[in-house]
């Protein structure tokens, strides 16, 4: 049959960016306390487009993804990426995988556990040199301090988000990085509590009132001082209780620009 997406393009213009997105897919991620966790991703794929090209094969992207269905982990999206150019006979490869990251928490007091789900990613991209990112998203608690200073009792709460993202030259657990965020902020976000935890919970936020600001400096401050860690961005978020707007911050660094 005739082969539409080989024929000539005459508009001079490439693309930086082709291929498939939002695949649900089956994959298994490192984890600290098991080895391995499995979990459902949903995956973009990308290639860039010579200009001479009218479009790509979106099949062989899909190809790609179940020659690795058996081994796909944050050790082969380069390989995986290595095959995406060479099936598609493409110069550079892009992928985003997003998922749901499973921990087992303990409440602070009554000591019950229960799964609590981040949400993370694994950006990569290959022309010459391989580049790796690791995202992760943590709900945290977040204790107004202006609201703490101003009020005879009491003071507003808001749950926030934390969203991390590294380059790393030797490997950075997620869980690490859940933790960062965590002490980081007024007081974790758990799935379960009892009364008990709930009234440590709710004096511990009293005592550690923060700022999205103060969120996302404490966060950094960490993340300057692991050496294993070359690159990172903070965005923080607190959906705001008692305002119709939400609060924001951010900051990045590239510790390689400093040596």
């Amino acid at each position: 049959m005739k082969d539409i997406q080989n024929e000539k393009d005459t508009r001079n213009i490439p693309l930086n960016k082709v291929g498939v997105n939002s695949i649900i897919y089956p994959i298994q991620v490192l984890d600290k306390e098991n080895k391995y966790q499995h979990t459902v991703a949903r995956i973009n794929m990308y290639v860039n487009l010579p200009k001479e090209f009218r479009g790509t094969h979106m099949s062989r992207f899909i190809e790609v993804l179940d020659e690795h269905q058996n081994n796909m982990s944050i050790h082969t999206l380069e390989q995986i990426l290595d095959d995406m150019k060479i099936k598609l006979d493409a110069n550079a490869a892009h992928i985003e995988v997003r998922f749901p990251y499973f921990i087992f928490k303990k409440a602070p007091i009554s000591k019950i556990k229960s799964f609590m789900n981040y949400d993370c990613a694994f950006i990569a991209s290959k022309e010459k040199k391989f580049d790796f990112m690791l995202e992760v998203n943590t709900p945290v608690h977040n204790l107004c301090p202006c609201s703490k200073e101003i009020s005879d009792v009491s003071a507003h709460n808001q749950r926030g988000m934390a969203k991390v993202q590294i380059r790393m030259n030797k490997l950075v657990w997620i869980e690490e990085v859940v933790q960062i965020s965590e002490q980081s902020a007024s007081a974790p976000v758990y799935s379960l509590l009892k009364r008990e935890d709930e009234k440590y919970i709710t004096e511990t936020a009293y005592a550690h009132p923060r700022f999205v600001e103060d969120l996302v400096r404490n966060i950094s401050i960490e993340l300057d001082q692991d050496q294993r860690i070359t690159f990172y961005s903070v965005e923080a978020v607190n959906f705001e209780s008692i305002h119709n707007h939400n609060a924001y911050a951010s900051y990045k660094k590239d510790k390689r620009l400093n040596k």
